[in-house]
Formats: C-alpha cells, structure tokens, sequence
C-alpha cells in the first residue's frame, strides 16, 4: 500500500494529528483553555523509557514520577555499578561495560504503586530521545547569572517539570568574559594559565553551580562558540577548543550548545568540509572525555546539517534560524523556520535516536522583549497548542526557553502533557 504523503513532504498522518491537536485547543476570545489534567495523587511514572550512557561515564537518571509525596523509589534487575536512592528516584553510579540492560523502575505513596520498564543502553550512543528541559536565552539572554541558574533549576524541579521528563538547565551566551564590556560583572582574565576558559564574576563557582543542579537529578548545559567570539561578543574556543572542554568536563556540565557566531570569520569558504571542520573538531574532543557531553549544533541549518550532522557527532542540530530572533516576528518564525522547514526537506529522514532535528526552543510563558522587559509570549494560545503539538510529532528536542520561575497553569500544562511528549 503506498504511503499517503503531505504535499510538502511530511506524512499525511503526522500533518491531520498537528491540525487535530493543535485545533482541540481552541479558545474563544483569546482566552487559553488549559487542556491537561492535573496529575492525580496516585504514582506514574513518566518521562524517557530509554537512556544510553558510555562506559566509564558518570550516570544520572532521576526516574520521573507524579503523585503525592513522600514517595519511595526501586529499581529493578540494575547492572552492577548502578544504584537507586530510594528518597529521590536519582539512579547514580557507573557502568564499566557495554550492553543493554532491562530495568524494571517502581514507585510507590500512600496512594498506590507503579512500575514500568526501562532500557538503559551502555554504548557509544547518547540522547536516545530527544532533550528535554530549559535554557536561559530567551528569558534572560545577557543579565544570566548564577542565582538565575540556581532558581532555574528550583523551578524546574519545584513546578513538577522534572517529574515528567525535563532534566537539562542550561546556561546560553554570556557567562564568559566579555573582553570590551564597561560592565565590571563581564570582565576578568578570559583564560587560566593553562588557557583553559574562566567564567565572568556572575558566575563565580561553574563546579558548585553544576554540583546544585546534580543534586535536584537534573543535569547542566553550557554554551560556546567555535569562533573567537560568542553572538554577544564573549570569550570563544576558537584555538583551544581541547582545554574548554576540558574545563567543561571539570566543571560537570552534560551539555554543550555550539554556536557558529563568529566562525564565520574562519572558514575559508562556503564548501561543506568548512562547515562541518569545528563541529567534527569538538566531536572528536567530547567523544575522548570521562564524562558524557551532549552536543547541540547551532549553525541554523546552513549547507543542510541535517545530513551529515551527526556524522560530526552532532547529537541534535539547528534546522534554521533563532525563532525568537525578532520578538514581532515569532508567529512567523514559527510556522516558516519550524514547520515548512520540516515539510519541505522531509526531515524526518535525518531525525532518529541519538541525532535529532533542532527548530530551536518552545517559546511560552514570559519571554525577554529585547528592551530590557519579560513579557508574554505574541503567540496565541492556539499557537501555543500547535508549537508544542508539532515539536512533539517531529521528535524534536523539547527546550523550553521562558521564565521558567513564572510559569501559570497553561503554559505548564503545555509542557507537562504526558500524552504529547511520549508522541516526541
């Protein structure tokens, strides 16, 4: 039987559920109708079902869960060199071989009990889903702090967002010296003397700020550019790009997003060896660490990454420009650089357990007006349904990028849909 196909590439029945879901959200009058049920008091567990690790590497699943608390957490059938905190459903520990291993997670309150299996993948592979959690740029982009990131993760975790799946807080541009600011804050020695990169004054301690984050079970992300230069004009890799993943990997981070900006400047010309030089360079680095490090291209789709990112070792890559680039313009943005997009290149070809399509983040909520404000979201609560409903059906990375300590009953039920992000 020959498959329906959508006239611009997409499945037929990928495009009649985005219209159907994004439709059963309809609101009279602007007003948003919040569709997803509170969690009830019973356990669910919830959140990935799948998770892959390399051997050596320090291991963090939190096994999300809602219902009442206290709650008890188990495991079992858990490889040697793995352990569970029955307080707080954190699976810690290491794994010295590869293999695939089926685990059975439980949990259980006063309510009730609740199990589901689980496949932890020890391999060469990391992301078997697509990410899932929050990044500060488009809340906060160059007045992030550390206190920002602290209440980042609180939030995350205090909101319920952890106990359905989120578990990234990640820091975007601006936390490393910015050679030519006249804000005292931006400013310090950009490099030790081993040239391996500093942070600013707003972060004072990278290793205790990721040490917070850790012990919530959530995980840390960072940013970075291959040029000499981030987009807001902090210190870059560009010449050591070995010795800032190496203080990544002291400060603990778990993420990297690599932000082409001033690359520009370095290629040498337009031809796809050139735009895949600095991301098969830091591929290479992150893949020779202790710790495991998932990579974010961010080069806005250019010679269409999708097919060869993650040959690079590109664990999700950009598909086109910043959606939020222009705050009037988000709608737009939306429907051009997200959905055509997809259709047009048929990407669901690329997209697959360990390499994901990346149309940028989910902007909802309280998002930064570029005049110094937080402001709601321009998009309409119908919007709102079809940006999540979309980015769920394609498989793409569910980042979150609004004021994740604001967030109201709507937009926290768009993100903790379970029904939607198993669909993702």
């Amino acid at each position: 039987m020959k498959k329906s196909i959508h006239p611009f590439g997409l499945p037929a029945v990928l495009f009649a559920m985005a219209i159907l879901i994004s439709a059963a959200g309809f609101s009279f009058a602007g007003s948003p109708l919040t569709l997803t049920p509170k969690p009830g008091p019973e356990p669910r567990i919830n959140g990935a079902k799948i998770f892959g690790v390399r051997p050596g590497s320090p291991f963090l699943f939190t096994i999300a869960a809602t219902g009442d608390r206290p709650m008890t957490f188990a495991a079992d059938n858990l490889p040697a060199g793995l352990r569970v905190d029955p307080a707080t459903g954190q699976i810690t520990g290491t794994l010295k071989d590869k293999g695939e291993y089926n685990v059975t997670v439980r949990a259980e309150n006063a309510k009730g009990k609740a199990a589901r299996a689980f496949k932890i993948v020890c391999g060469d592979t990391l992301a078997l889903t697509p990410h899932m959690g929050w990044n500060s740029w488009y809340a906060w982009e160059n007045h992030v702090t550390d206190k920002i990131m602290r209440e980042a993760a609180d939030a995350m975790a205090a909101s319920g967002m952890m106990d359905h799946g989120y578990m990234y807080v990640n820091i975007d541009d601006c936390w490393a010296v910015r050679p030519d600011a006249k804000d005292p804050t931006l400013l310090g020695e950009p490099r030790d003397k081993k040239g391996k990169v500093n942070a600013n004054p707003r972060f004072p301690d990278m290793k205790a700020l990721t040490d917070y984050i850790h012990a919530k079970g959530l995980k840390a992300g960072i940013y970075t550019s291959p040029g000499p230069f981030t987009c807001a004009g902090h210190v870059g890799a560009f010449g050591y790009e070995k010795q800032d993943v190496e203080r990544f990997v002291e400060w603990g981070f778990d993420f990297l997003k690599y932000d082409w900006c001033s690359y520009n400047g370095k290629a040498k010309d337009k031809s796809r060896a050139e735009f895949q030089k600095p991301y098969r360079l830091i591929g290479g680095i992150l893949k020779a660490q202790p710790r495991d490090i998932v990579l974010n291209l961010c080069q806005y789709g250019m010679d269409n990454v999708w097919e060869w990112g993650r040959e690079v070792g590109g664990n999700s890559w950009r598909t086109a420009g910043d959606l939020g680039g222009s705050f009037e313009e988000i709608g737009k943005a939306l429907f051009r650089d997200g959905f055509d997009v997809y259709a047009r290149n048929e990407l669901h070809k690329y997209g697959g357990p360990g390499a994901w399509n990346d149309p940028d983040y989910l902007l909802l909520g309280y998002l930064s007006n570029w005049k110094g404000q937080t402001v709601p979201t321009p998009l309409t609560p119908n919007e709102q349904y079809a940006h999540v409903s979309l980015w769920s059906l394609v498989a793409a990375p569910l980042i979150f990028s609004g004021d994740i300590a604001r967030l109201d009953d709507f937009t926290l039920g768009l993100l903790t849909n379970d029904e939607i992000t198993n669909v993702d």
